[in-house]
């Protein structure tokens, strides 16, 4: 591959809305271990919130993934002389699939929208009635002298 082709590669890896419309890969090497990785994500993604026992399993995932990341970026950066532009542009799917799926990985959390309706309306409660408690001088609770 020639310089000017693996710049194009590094700026593709890199582009602000790479992941729009990319594919999670079905399977992928990870650190050593085969992974079915769609199945995996969709798989976390389908429930609403990740169960305790899972998250340690979710994090360890996300960070093996943000490794096998870095180093198939590397790999870009410092060997693209000897490799050619099809593996490169494979190399480059495989980088935007796993950002496509640590990005699925990052937006889960807690999802219950009604338990933060509830929430913000009770701070907003909170802080309306300790507007009136200012406004009518009852700060410290007692009658007004």
């Amino acid at each position: 591959m020639k310089s000017y082709e693996q710049k194009q590669l590094l700026a593709r890896v890199d582009r602000e809305g790479a992941t729009v419309g990319a594919d999670i890969p079905e399977r992928i090497d990870v650190q050593g271990e085969d992974i079915d990785l769609q199945s995996f994500v969709f798989e976390i993604k389908r429930r609403d919130t990740i169960p305790s026992g899972e998250r340690e399993r979710v994090q360890q995932a996300k960070k093996n993934l943000r490794r096998e990341r870095l180093q198939r970026r590397q790999r870009l950066e410092n060997d693209w002389a000897e490799m050619s532009w099809a593996e490169g542009e494979e190399l480059v799917e495989a980088i935007i699939g796993l950002d496509r799926a640590l990005n699925a990985l990052e937006s889960l959390g807690p999802t219950n929208i009604e338990a933060e309706a509830d929430a913000k309306a009770a701070a907003d409660k909170k802080r309306w009635m300790n507007f009136l408690k200012k406004a009518l001088g009852r700060e410290g609770g007692g009658p007004r002298t």
